[in-house]
């Protein structure tokens, strides 16, 4: 679908109330033109309206006139410079960007990554700087526990039940 035909249906789900179909056109064609930070922008303002800051702050990281608190969130959750990376979804050579500033919030982020994982990393090889985001995963927060195994073990039963009742109507439907 053509870029001018996808917008003119994401501004009718905003005015419908549709505000996640409007979110997921505009990731779409986010994928489609990463260079293009008007879409940047417009998804930043989709993420207002969630009130979800963080994400609102990772779509503008590039704009200059980006707010502050929205900018802190988002470093906040993607505290890592390979995090951001992945986050900021650029693909292709900083000198895509339309602004100095995000070609130099690009570099910032690239040569932070290259610099934490000590070597070099691109933005069209996620590969590069990958290896920096395994280790990043949280453990689990405690080990098991009685109470877990037994609600675990609950949840079992239950779904055993209810695929025996099920089994045992079915053969029912068919004497």
């Amino acid at each position: 679908m053509p870029l001018r035909e996808t917008l003119a249906r994401v501004d009718a789900d905003l005015a419908a109330g549709r505000i996640p179909l409007a979110r997921q056109r505009l990731r779409g064609l986010i994928s489609s033109f990463p260079d293009d930070l008007t879409l940047r922008r417009r998804l930043a303002g989709v993420y207002r309206l969630y009130g979800d800051a963080a994400e609102a702050g990772r779509w503008m990281y590039l704009e200059e006139d980006r707010d502050a608190g929205e900018t802190a969130a988002f470093e906040a959750r993607y505290a890592s410079p390979g995090w951001r990376m992945k986050a900021l979804a650029w693909h292709g050579p900083e000198g895509k960007a339309a602004t100095a500033f995000a070609r130099g919030q690009l570099v910032a982020v690239r040569t932070a990554c290259a610099e934490e994982l000590g070597h070099p990393v691109a933005w069209d090889d996620p590969a590069s700087y990958r290896y920096g985001l395994e280790g990043a995963c949280e453990a689990p927060s405690e080990p098991w526990t009685v109470g877990g195994v037994l609600a675990g073990a609950g949840c079992l039963v239950a779904a055993l039940g209810f695929l025996a009742i099920w089994v045992n109507g079915l053969v029912a439907l068919f004497d």
